[in-house]
C-alpha cells in the first residue's frame, strides 16, 4: 500500500513538472514572436520612410499654350439627360466631403483640354468669363490638385454661353471624364442658356447629376436647395464707374431692349401720360443697326447715351423678355438704379443668401398699370435704405467674375457644412448701414459665481486709489483687481506700500497716457463682467456695487452703472448738446462707475471706427461718451443706472485735481456727441426712462431683512 502511494506520488510529480515545462516554452515562444514581429515593424517602417516620396498630384495649369487635344468619336457614349428631381440628398455624395477640414470643401479642376470632333471642329469656346472662374477657383482656399479628396469637380469645359457649344458632343465629352461617375458631385457653370426661339431658362445639355450655376432658372427649372443662381455678368457693367450726379432727374427708367408687345404697350400709355417714366428703347439707324451703345425716348425720340443715362433714375425696370434673365439687371445695379423686378417667376441671383427685399422692388406682371402709383408710395427713408443697400451688394457679390465665382463657391459650401455657415445679417446687414450684431446671446441671467473684475485707471492719486482699493475688497462678488496705471513718467509704488487684502492684484504699466487704455482687452480679465471705475470714485459702498453687478446679470448685453447723463437736441445750435443736471431721462451711463460685458473692450479696441478712438485719445476726453455709444449701435438698447444716486460728489478730492472742473469739459463732451453722431451717420444713443432700485430699499419698518441695506440716498 505504501509502495503504491509512493508510485502515485512520483507521478504525479513528474506530471506537474512537465506541465511548468510546457508553460515555460508556450510563453518564452510567445515572448519571442512578439520581439521579432517589433524588430520587423520596425525595420519595415524604416525602410519604407527612407524611400523618397514623389508629389503624384499637381496643381492644374491653365497655360493656353500647347493644350492637350482629345477628339470625341461620332460614336462616344453620351452622359444621362438632367435630373430634373435632383436633391442634396439624392444627387450629391456628402461622403466625399470633409477630407480638407471639417467646414470646408475641396474643388478640384480638370486639366485644360482642347476637345474637337473627328472633323477636327472645336466643341467649345474658351470664354474669358470662364477662364477667370477656373482661375479663381484655382487660387481660392477651397481647391485641391487631387481628384480622390474633392468633394466637387469641374470640367474645364466651357458652357457658360449656350451659342458658343455643341450639346451632342459636349454631352459625350462630360461622360468621358474620369470622375464623371453621372454627373455626380460635379459642377457646371452656364450664364446664357437656351436659343432662339424657345429660350430654355436652363442649359440644354446632359448634366446628368450635376449641380448646375446658372443663369435664366425660372421657379420650374431650378432646383431648390441644388442648383445656385448666379447673375448674367455684363461687360457694360464693369465699365461702369461708381460716380453719381448730384441730384436723380428721372424717377424711372426703362432701357431694356426686347420687352414683350403687351408690356410695352402698358408701358407707353403710362410714359405717354406721365413725365415720371422715362421709357427708351433701340435707335434706329441709317443701316438698320442697333447701337447698343445708344437708347431713344419713344415719346419725342430723344437720343441718351447707354449706360450712363441709368445713374440719372432713382428706379429702372427689369422686364420679363423672351430670355427670361437679363444683363441689364448688372448695369442697373453698377449704375445704382434701385430695380424694379416685373418677372413673375424669375430665380434672382444668390436667392438662396441674398435678400433681394432689401434693395429692389417686386411688381407682379399683371399690375404694371399701377406702377406710377407703387413706386410713389415708397418712402424716402425707404428709397434710402434700398439705394445703399443695392450698393454694398453689387460690391460684396456682384462686381466681378472673381466675387461671382467665390460667392458661389461659399454658398455651396454652407451648403455642405451648415454649421460652418454665417448668419443672415452677415449675408445681407452691412456694419456701416446696421451697426454690427449684438455678439450677446445670453437668454438667462449670467451665473454669479464667477464674480466680477475690477479695471482701475489711475495716474498718480495713490492715496485715492488706495482707498477705493480697500473698499472694493468688502463686494462679495469682486474676483480681481486690475490696476491700469497709466502714468509713464513716475513708477508705481512699490509693492509694500499696497494695501493688503484677500483678492488678487495686478498692476498693469501702460505705454502712453491713453484714456482709451481702460478699455484694452486685458488678458488678465478672466471674468465676463468688468466694473470700470475711476481711481476717485470712492463714495460707492458695498451694497450699492453688489446690487450693480446683480443687475448687469440680468442684462449682460448693455452697460450698466451709476452716473447717468443726456443728449439733447439744441434748437439754437442745430446740434447735440451733453446734458448733465438733474434729470430722470438718461442716454448715457459714464465708465467711471459701470459693469460691462468684456467683449465691449475687445470691440472698443478692434471693431469700433478708428476715428472715433483717436479723437478720444487726441483729445483726452469723452472714452465713456464712445462706449455708449457703441454699446447702443450693436444692441440698440440703452443703458441702465442703478441706485438712487445722480450726482457723485468726492468730497476728499479738490475741484482742480478732478478733470470734470475743467470749463471746457462740457463744451468737449457735446463736440464728441456731434463728432460721434457724424461718423456713426445717424445718433445711436437711446433715451430711456428707467432706474434699476432695490425691492425693498424705501421700505424702512417692514420687519424683513433688506438685501442691500447700504444704498445711497438723492
Amino acid at each position: 500500500m505504501a509502495t503504491e502511494t509512493l508510485l502515485k506520488t512520483n507521478k504525479h510529480s513528474k506530471y506537474i513538472s512537465y506541465r511548468k515545462i510546457l508553460y515555460h516554452r508556450f510563453f518564452v515562444g510567445l515572448l519571442l514572436f512578439i520581439v521579432v514581429s517589433l524588430v520587423f515593424t520596425v525595420l519595415f517602417n524604416i525602410y519604407a520612410g527612407s524611400s523618397p516620396r514623389t508629389e503624384i498630384y499637381e496643381p492644374v495649369s491653365l497655360d493656353l499654350v500647347s493644350l492637350q487635344v482629345t477628339k470625341i468619336k461620332i460614336n462616344a457614349p453620351y452622359s444621362a439627360p438632367r435630373y430634373t428631381n435632383c436633391t442634396y440628398w439624392s444627387c450629391f455624395n456628402v461622403y466625399k466631403c470633409g477630407r480638407g477640414g471639417h467646414d470646408k470643401i475641396t474643388i478640384y479642376i480638370y486639366p485644360l483640354r482642347e476637345y474637337r470632333t473627328e472633323e477636327d471642329r472645336l466643341i467649345s469656346q474658351l470664354s474669358k468669363e470662364f477662364y477667370e472662374i477656373l482661375d479663381t477657383i484655382r487660387h481660392s482656399k477651397y481647391y485641391t490638385a487631387n481628384p480622390e479628396e474633392a468633394c466637387l469637380l469641374v470640367p474645364s469645359i466651357d458652357t457658360l454661353n449656350q451659342n458658343t457649344f455643341s450639346s451632342k458632343h459636349v454631352s459625350q465629352a462630360l461622360q468621358s471624364l474620369q470622375y464623371w461617375n453621372n454627373g455626380e458631385n460635379h459642377l457646371i457653370f452656364n450664364m446664357l442658356p437656351g436659343g432662339a426661339p424657345n429660350y430654355e431658362t436652363v442649359v440644354d445639355l446632359n448634366t446628368s447629376k450635376a449641380i448646375i450655376a446658372g443663369s435664366g432658372f425660372n421657379t420650374w427649372t431650378f432646383r431648390y436647395g441644388f442648383d445656385i443662381s448666379i447673375p448674367l455678368y455684363s461687360d457694360v457693367a464693369r465699365g461702369i464707374d461708381n460716380t453719381q450726379p448730384e441730384q436723380k432727374n428721372f424717377l424711372i427708367i426703362s432701357t431694356q431692349q426686347n420687352i414683350p408687345e403687351d408690356y410695352l404697350a402698358e408701358l407707353q400709355n403710362i410714359a405717354s401720360s406721365s413725365n415720371d417714366l422715362l421709357l427708351l428703347g433701340n435707335c434706329k439707324t441709317e443701316s438698320n443697326r442697333i447701337d447698343n451703345t445708344k437708347r431713344c425716348e419713344y415719346t419725342t425720340g430723344r437720343i441718351f447715351n447707354y449706360p450712363d443715362i441709368l445713374k440719372e433714375g432713382m428706379f429702372c425696370l427689369v422686364v420679363r423678355s423672351a430670355r427670361l434673365t437679363q444683363s441689364v439687371l448688372m448695369d442697373i445695379l453698377a449704375s445704382q438704379c434701385i430695380p424694379i423686378i416685373i418677372a413673375d417667376t424669375i430665380v434672382l441671383p444668390f436667392n438662396s443668401h441674398v435678400d433681394w427685399h432689401r434693395l429692389s422692388l417686386y411688381l407682379p406682371e399683371d399690375n404694371i398699370k399701377n406702377l406710377l402709383r407703387i413706386v410713389h408710395s415708397v418712402s424716402k427713408e425707404r428709397r434710402g435704405e434700398l439705394y445703399w443697400q443695392l450698393r454694398w451688394v453689387y460690391e460684396k457679390y456682384f462686381a466681378t467674375i472673381e466675387k461671382i465665382t467665390l460667392t458661389t463657391l461659399e454658398i455651396l459650401n454652407e451648403k455642405v457644412f451648415p454649421l460652418a455657415a454665417r448668419m443672415y445679417e452677415d449675408w445681407n446687414m452691412p456694419e456701416h448701414l446696421y451697426g454690427p450684431v449684438n455678439p450677446l446671446f445670453l437668454p438667462v441671467t449670467a451665473p454669479k459665481s464667477p464674480g466680477f473684475t475690477a479695471v482701475i485707471l489711475t495716474y498718480d492719486r495713490v492715496d485715492s486709489l488706495f482707498t477705493l482699493i480697500k473698499k472694493l475688497v468688502r463686494t462679495p462678488s469682486l474676483a480681481k483687481i486690475l490696476v491700469v496705471w497709466n502714468n509713464q513718467k513716475k513708477p508705481p509704488p512699490p509693492s509694500s506700500d499696497w494695501p493688503v487684502i484677500n483678492k488678487p492684484l495686478k498692476v498693469i504699466r501702460t505705454k502712453e497716457n491713453k484714456l482709451s487704455n481702460r478699455f484694452y482687452p486685458y488678458d488678465e480679465i478672466e471674468t465676463e463682467c468688468q466694473l470700470t471705475i475711476d481711481d476717485d470714485i470712492i463714495m460707492l459702498t458695498p451694497d450699492e456695487l453688489e446690487f450693480g453687478f446683480d443687475v448687469w446679470r440680468e442684462f449682460p448685453d448693455r452697460i450698466v452703472g451709476f452716473p447717468s447723463r443726456l443728449h439733447v437736441w439744441d434748437n439754437v445750435t442745430s446740434s447735440w448738446k451733453y446734458h448733465s443736471e438733474w434729470t430722470n431721462q438718461i442716454s448715457m451711463v459714464l465708465t467711471g462707475a459701470a459693469f460691462h460685458h468684456k467683449i465691449w473692450s475687445w470691440y472698443y479696441t478692434y471693431k469700433m471706427p478708428v476715428e472715433i478712438r483717436t479723437w478720444v485719445d487726441d483729445h483726452f476726453n469723452c472714452e465713456d461718451i464712445a462706449m455708449n455709444f457703441l454699446v447702443a449701435n450693436v444692441t440698440r438698447k440703452p443703458p441702465i443706472k442703478v441706485t438712487p444716486r445722480k450726482k457723485f460728489k468726492c468730497p476728499e478730492c479738490t475741484n482742480t485735481e478732478m478733470l470734470s472742473a475743467d470749463a471746457r469739459h462740457m463744451s468737449q463732451r457735446s463736440a464728441c456727441i456731434n463728432k460721434f453722431t457724424k461718423i456713426y451717420g445717424h445718433t445711436a444713443l437711446k433715451a430711456v426712462e428707467f432706474r434699476a432700485d432695490p425691492l425693498q430699499y424705501r421700505e424702512t419698518n417692514s420687519g424683513v431683512p433688506q438685501l442691500y441695506p447700504d444704498i445711497g440716498s438723492l
